[in-house]
C-alpha cells in the first residue's frame, strides 16, 4: 500500500490518495474544492492536482471517502466522481447531520436527509473493498456524529478525530458534537489499535510555526497527545474540551462548507437567472 499526500494551505486540509502499486486500485480521502467566500468563486485546483496524480500513476479510483461532513472546506468529491466515475462514501450517521442542518438552513422538501445523495453509506466497522484495498470504517464520532476513521493495512486516517500529538484532537462544539463521545472514540477505538499503526491526520495547523506534518503513530499519540493521552481521565478531557471549545470562533467557511458537504459535495442548482446561491442565516444580536 502506498500513500500520496496533498496539503491545502488555505484550509490546512490534508488529502490522501491510498493505492496499491501492483494492482493500481485506489481511493481518495477528504479532497478539497477551492472556494473564495469574498468573490464566491469556486475552482478545482486542489482536486485537479489529485486527479493529475491518479492519471499519472494509471490508478483506478474506486471511491472518494469522506471522514465526515467538513465544516472548514468544501468537498472536492464531485469533480473526482465526474472525472473517474468513483463512488462517494461516508458514514451512515450522516443522516443525523443532514437532519440537523436541514433545520439550520431551512432547506426545502427537495432535500431529504436520508443520505441518498451519497453513493455508499458505511456502517460501523464495515469493511469496504476497493479492488485489492480493504478499508475498515471505524466509528469515531464526537467532532460530528458521522465521523469515521478509515483503517487500511497498517495505517488509519483519522479525519478530525485525532491530530498530530502537539495539536491534540478535534473540537466538539458543532451541532450534535460531544466531547464525551470523542473521548470514547479516541480512547476506546483508535487507541485500541496496535501502537505501531501509522496515523494520518485530516489537518495540520503547524503549531508554533513548525514544518508541516501529517503522520504519527497510535503509540506516540497514546503517550504524547497534548489533549488526550491513553492515561487522560474522561472527566478531565471533557472539562478541558468544553472549556476550550467555548473560546473558539466558527470556522471561516463553516456555512458554505456544511451546505455543500451534507449534499455529497454537490453545489446548489442554478436558479432561473443561471446563477447558483448559497444561503447565509442571519443571527440577531443578543
Amino acid at each position: 500500500m502506498q500513500i500520496k499526500t496533498f496539503f491545502d494551505p488555505a484550509t490546512f486540509t490534508l488529502t490522501y490518495v491510498v493505492f496499491d502499486l501492483e494492482t493500481k486500485d485506489a481511493v481518495v480521502i477528504d479532497p478539497v474544492l477551492d472556494f473564495d467566500p469574498a468573490s464566491g468563486r469556486v475552482t478545482t485546483t486542489s482536486a485537479d492536482e489529485v486527479a493529475a496524480f491518479v492519471e499519472k500513476e494509471g490508478l483506478t479510483l474506486h471511491y472518494v471517502l469522506e471522514t465526515h461532513a467538513h465544516a472548514d472546506h468544501l468537498s472536492g468529491s464531485q469533480p473526482l466522481k465526474d472525472r473517474f466515475g468513483a463512488k462517494i462514501a461516508i458514514g451512515a450517521r450522516i443522516r443525523k447531520v443532514q437532519d440537523v442542518f436541514k433545520g439550520v438552513f431551512n432547506l426545502g422538501d427537495d432535500f431529504v436527509p436520508d443520505g441518498h445523495v451519497f453513493d455508499r453509506l458505511l456502517g460501523d466497522f464495515e469493511v469496504l473493498e476497493a479492488g485489492s484495498l480493504k478499508i475498515e470504517a471505524l466509528p469515531t464520532p464526537g467532532h460530528t456524529p458521522a465521523c469515521m476513521s478509515f483503517h487500511v493495512g497498517d495505517a488509519v486516517f483519522t479525519g478530525d478525530a485525532l491530530f498530530m500529538p502537539d495539536f491534540g484532537v478535534g473540537r466538539c462544539d458543532f451541532p450534535a458534537g460531544s466531547a464525551e463521545t470523542l473521548y470514547t472514540s479516541v480512547h476506546d477505538t483508535l487507541y485500541s489499535l496496535p501502537d505501531e499503526t501509522r496515523v494520518f491526520v485530516g489537518h495540520d495547523y503547524q503549531p508554533g510555526g513548525r514544518a508541516l506534518a501529517w503522520e504519527t503513530t497510535i503509540g506516540a499519540s497514546k503517550l504524547k497527545n497534548k489533549q488526550l493521552t491513553a492515561s487522560t481521565a474522561k472527566e478531565d478531557f471533557v472539562a478541558f474540551r468544553e472549556a476550550r471549545d467555548a473560546t473558539l470562533t466558527a470556522p471561516r467557511l463553516l456555512l458554505p462548507s456544511i451546505q455543500v458537504n451534507i449534499n455529497a459535495g454537490k453545489l446548489p442548482a442554478a436558479e432561473d437567472n443561471g446563477v447558483a446561491y448559497l444561503k447565509l442565516p442571519l443571527r440577531p444580536s443578543a
